[in-house]
C-alpha cells in the first residue's frame, strides 16, 4: 500500500471523446522555469491507462510499474542535486508531485530546521556572472521531467521484457504534462493535503477513466487552488 511518499528532507496528448477533460497548463510565457521554488507536477499515462495500481479504501495498492515509478521521483535528487522531493504520490494512471529547485551547487543542502520551502520568485533575479567565471550548468523544470519520464518508459519497458511478455504500449506518458508555481506558504500546505488526499477522491477524479459524470472545468475548481 502507497499513499504518500515524501523526501527526506523536511518539510499532453490530445484529448479523445473518451476522455475529454485535459488538464490546461499554467505555464507562464516569460518564467524562468530554473528558478529556485517550489513546484506542482501532473503527469498522466498515455490514453490514461491505469497501469499503476487501485485505489483501496484511503490508499493506493501499486503494481511493480506503480513502485518502479515512486521509486524513480525519489532518485531524482541524485541526478540533479539541485531539485529536491517534497509530497508525492502514485494513482492508477497519473502521478502528482512537488519539485523543489534549490538554485544552488551539488554540495549545496536543504533546509533541516523545519523552514518551509521558499516560494517560487515572481521575477527572475538580476544577477551578473564574475568576470572570467564559467557559468554552472543550467537545468529547468522541464528536463527533470524529461529525464523522469525518459527513466520510467525505460523501466517499464525492461519489466515487460523480464515478464516474459512482448512490449503492449508504444508509449508510457502522455506527451505534455501539467506544472504550477507554488508562490506561498499557504499554497505548498494546500497542496500537499491535496496529494495525501487524492486516493479519498478518485471516485471523482477527473483522471479516472471509470469516473461518473464531471463538471466542466468552467464550472469547477481543483481544492487546492480554493
Amino acid at each position: 500500500m502507497y499513499n504518500l511518499a515524501v523526501g527526506s528532507q523536511p518539510g499532453s496528448d490530445k484529448p479523445s471523446a473518451q476522455f475529454p477533460h485535459r488538464r490546461s497548463s499554467l505555464r507562464l510565457p516569460e518564467f524562468d522555469y530554473s528558478a529556485p521554488g517550489a513546484y506542482f507536477i501532473t503527469i498522466c499515462t498515455a490514453r490514461k491507462l491505469c497501469l499503476f495500481g487501485q485505489v483501496v479504501a484511503d490508499g493506493v495498492s501499486l503494481t511493480a510499474a506503480g513502485s518502479m515509478v515512486a521509486s524513480t521521483w525519489s532518485q531524482l535528487p541524485h541526478h540533479y542535486p539541485a531539485a529536491q522531493t517534497d509530497a508525492f504520490i502514485v494513482m492508477p494512471n497519473h502521478i502528482h508531485g512537488i519539485l523543489v529547485l534549490t538554485g544552488g551547487h551539488p554540495d549545496d543542502s536543504p533546509p533541516q530546521d523545519g523552514r518551509a520551502w521558499e516560494p517560487a520568485p515572481t521575477s527572475e533575479p538580476n544577477t551578473t556572472p564574475q568576470a572570467g567565471s564559467k557559468p554552472a550548468p543550467t537545468f529547468g523544470l522541464s528536463d527533470i521531467v524529461h529525464r523522469f519520464k525518459t527513466l520510467t518508459t525505460r523501466r517499464f519497458a525492461e519489466l515487460e521484457h523480464s515478464s516474459g511478455s512482448r512490449p503492449t504500449y508504444r508509449r508510457l506518458w502522455q506527451r505534455n504534462y501539467y506544472e504550477h508555481v507554488i508562490r506561498d506558504d499557504d499554497s505548498l500546505q494546500r497542496i500537499r493535503e491535496y496529494i495525501a488526499n487524492n486516493p479519498l477522491d478518485w471516485t471523482l477524479d477527473r483522471e479516472n477513466p471509470s469516473a461518473g459524470p464531471i463538471p466542466t472545468r468552467a464550472s469547477v475548481t481543483d481544492p487546492w487552488q480554493v
